[in-house]
């Protein structure tokens, strides 16, 4: 990339000489044209879409400074080294207020002007290169995520002849990696790319890395030249192995077709991560297209007996017996292992003996079994037997909980269907009776199996609950102290009150008083309540 340069500069004679005196060519510069003033540099600028100006700083017509004043405004990308021939503090003051980003003293000297052009060509290149490199990361990274970039274009910066997508994961990440500490797995991460990247460039013209995913890292590969396919993977394989942000063998990569158009990449990056499922089988570091296609066509999977199982665990769930469960869940997962199942079939099978395992529960009398599961586990973090195997075992600690309570203790639902009759009719004057009528239990039974599941008798915990609501009524209206006792159930006025007493150390009064106030209290409240108070005695 060259970086294309105006001189400018009122006297010919100068002109040419910094033109011809210096091989600009050396320094990465092209020299495309020469302007007499300011007003004739803009003009070049335009034409030629100038990356650095030379310029003099006082000439006929418009001078350096102005023109500076005027790339900044409408070219500020443009990069500017003044020439003066006049020590002048306030020259110099001015150009870096402008902008300019050196101020050189005539005469010239050769060498320092040729380190400063030098020194703009290499953060020009740098800035353009940074640029370029965000271009092609974020269309990378929208190709790979959402199979496109937008409407984005592959950028031109990619010019290859061959391309090819390689899918690198961790292996038994949930178990090794999943609990690491952020700023520890964002070093293994850089330590993964940087060493993945460095042997690939050794063979390639680029490779470019985006993290899909925390446990997934998508890499293009470009050729400037055909390589054979068993070069391809010879240096695929050598690169991951060189790998060592972590145990020895841990990563492994799914590598998709060679191609030739970017325009593929979205359905290359889908396909070397559908490769990633074979990892399991621990049959290649690097898995091809023509290794999933062999171990696909060749194996034969032994059916599971699903009902068998499943019978097996509804008895040891019902048991309680979490030795048991744990037993069959892991040889469940042995059988798999053993028969080289793939994870996402594994996940299948074992959504459609959820739904049986619920089905039997449901006929042994168990209820709240109305859910099932979103998906497979996210499965770049469950990515082994054993990490989808202790999602399972989650799922079966989950009910042996739910059978804890409803199958080991069945006062335990009576208990929950009083207290939801309990908050629908704490209003009105109800009695232990009433509700053990509703539940068609005895009453005797009804304030046993209450007290033993609350820890209160069936009077205490209405009235911790009835003067809750009093004291949020207290603090929140200016309802009068005896409309809030009618409200919250109680028919007598001074039994509230020493109820309230009771639980709070304070009449309703002092409660609110200290509360929200005197000065809140509304007009006329105390009053009222004095003269309720004196009608309630008579």
């Amino acid at each position: 990339m060259r970086i294309k340069m105006l001189i400018v500069d009122d006297e010919a004679v100068i002109r040419e000489g910094l033109r011809y005196t210096i091989n600009w060519a050396e320094c990465g510069v092209e020299v495309v044209g020469e302007a007499s003033d300011g007003r004739e540099a803009l003009l070049l600028v335009e034409k030629y879409d100038v990356d650095l100006v030379l310029s003099d700083i006082r000439m006929d017509g418009m001078g350096g400074l102005e023109l500076a004043e005027q790339l900044q405004l409408h070219h500020p990308h443009v990069k500017v080294v003044m020439i003066s021939g006049y020590e002048d503090f306030g020259y110099a003051r001015q150009a870096i207020r402008l902008g300019v980003n050196d101020y050189l003293l005539k005469p010239v000297d050769i060498e320092e002007l040729t380190t400063v052009v030098s020194g703009i060509v290499t953060g020009i290149r740098e800035k353009v290169r940074q640029k370029a490199e965000r271009e092609i990361l974020s269309w990378l990274s929208g190709v790979a995520r959402h199979g496109s970039a937008y409407g984005q274009e592959p950028p031109t910066s990619l010019a290859g002849v061959q391309y090819r997508i390689l899918a690198t994961q961790i292996a038994d990440f949930r178990e090794r990696f999943a609990g690491m500490d952020a700023e520890s797995y964002e070093d293994l991460q850089q330590a993964w790319v940087d060493g993945l990247q460095r042997r690939l460039k050794q063979r390639l013209s680029q490779a470019i890395s985006v993290f899909d995913h925390e446990n997934l890292l998508i890499t293009l590969m470009v050729a400037d030249e055909p390589l054979d396919s068993s070069l391809w993977d010879s240096l695929m394989g050598q690169s991951i192995e060189a790998l060592a942000p972590a145990e020895a063998g841990l990563i492994f990569g799914g590598a998709s077709a060679i191609y030739s158009h970017l325009e593929d990449t979205a359905q290359r990056c889908a396909e070397a991560g559908k490769l990633l499922e074979l990892q399991v089988l621990g049959k290649c570091q690097v898995i091809t297209l023509r290794d999933y296609t062999e171990v696909m066509t060749e194996r034969k999977l032994a059916g599971l007996d699903v009902a068998s199982i499943m019978k097996k665990l509804v008895s040891a769930l019902f048991k309680q017996d979490r030795q048991e469960v744990q037993t069959i869940v892991a040889e469940m997962f042995r059988f798999f292992r053993d028969s080289g199942y793939l994870l996402p079939e594994i996940w299948k099978i074992y959504e459609e003996a959820f739904a049986l395992l619920r089905q039997r529960l449901r006929q042994s009398g168990m209820t709240g079994l109305d859910y099932g599961h979103p998906g497979q586990p996210d499965p770049n973090i469950y990515n082994s037997y054993a990490g989808l195997e202790a999602v399972v075992m989650e799922d079966m600690q989950a009910l042996q909980q739910l059978i804890d309570k409803t199958g080991m203790d069945k006062s335990y639902w009576v208990v929950e269907k009083a207290k939801k009759f309990i908050v629908d009719h704490y209003r009105t004057d109800l009695k232990a009776s009433e509700v053990a009528a509703w539940l068609k239990i005895t009453p005797s039974y009804f304030s046993y199996i209450f007290k033993q599941s609350t820890g209160r008798g069936f009077t205490e915990y209405m009235n911790e609950m009835r003067i809750e609501q009093a004291k949020d009524l207290l603090a929140t209206t200016h309802d009068k102290v005896f409309e809030i006792a009618d409200k919250v159930g109680y028919k007598e006025y001074k039994y509230f009150v020493s109820v309230f007493k009771l639980h709070t150390g304070m009449t309703p009064k002092e409660y609110r008083g200290l509360r929200v106030g005197k000065d809140t209290a509304p007009e006329g409240t105390e009053m009222q309540e004095r003269h309720y108070h004196q009608k309630t005695n008579e």
